[in-house]
């Protein structure tokens, strides 16, 4: 699989809706996380990041204005020991708890669907990074519909051990706009990450879709020392 330009993805389509980056830093000395969210309805885009210990949660940015908490209030990022869990909705407590309690990242999902949003059934992807006993390897999630037919469940998990320098993955919700919105299919895209933490956030906010863009989190991830730099914008400020 080539190596895909990011920046060029992120620019050509409207709405990825809700993506999700782990890679390894170019000098090779980070692992990488991104994650970002974006809107069509009010409701969707009246939200902001905030940070929640080591973690992350969203927050309705104006609260007056929230109608459906439900799909869009969530932690999608939390820390259990060695593993940083990233994912797009409320499973990300579900992983955390099931593997608190012994389970792997792929068990926990198995417990787990699509989102109930008729007609879109929009996918759940998550990922996981794994520094247990030193080392760094990752995996990326999705669970969606049968291409649209909620009868049928389909999971796909994609592991990468020892990550290469200046490469990453990229998995997101939709393959663009559309009414239903059609959801994302085959393998991660390989995508190079570039740049300090600053160059990568600023990049990645840059490229999504001025209109739809919402919230943008980044962390560098110390392989060896476990400690961590975060970037989150906000649109809403």
């Amino acid at each position: 699989m080539k190596i895909v330009s990011l920046q060029q993805e992120l620019q050509q389509n409207s709405y990825p809706g809700r993506g999700i980056v782990l890679g390894c830093s170019a000098d090779g000395k980070y692992a990488v996380a991104a994650y970002f969210i974006m809107g069509r309805s009010e409701n969707s885009r009246n939200r902001v990041f905030v940070q929640d210990g080591v973690g992350i949660r969203t927050q309705a940015f104006d609260p007056s204005k929230m109608v459906d908490p439900s799909l869009i209030i969530y932690a999608p990022v939390r820390v259990l020991g060695a593993y940083t869990i990233v994912t797009n909705g409320d499973q990300t407590d579900t992983v955390y708890e099931l593997m608190r309690g012994g389970k792997t990242f792929e068990e926990s999902l198995r417990t787990r669907e699509f989102e109930p949003d008729a007609p879109n059934y929009t996918p759940r992807i998550s990922g996981i990074i794994d520094q247990t006993n030193h080392g760094f390897s990752y995996a990326l999630s999705i669970l969606k519909s049968a291409d649209g037919n909620p009868v049928s469940c389909q999971r796909y998990t994609f592991s990468y051990s020892n990550p290469l320098a200046g490469q990453g993955h990229f998995i997101h919700t939709y393959e663009g706009d559309g009414n239903p919105l059609p959801s994302f299919s085959g393998e991660p895209q390989k995508v190079a990450i570039e740049g300090d933490i600053d160059a990568f956030a600023q990049m990645l906010w840059d490229s999504l879709n001025e209109e739809n863009k919402v919230s943008l989190f980044v962390r560098y991830i110390d392989k060896v020392t476990g400690e961590t730099e975060t970037r989150i914008i906000n649109k809403n400020q």
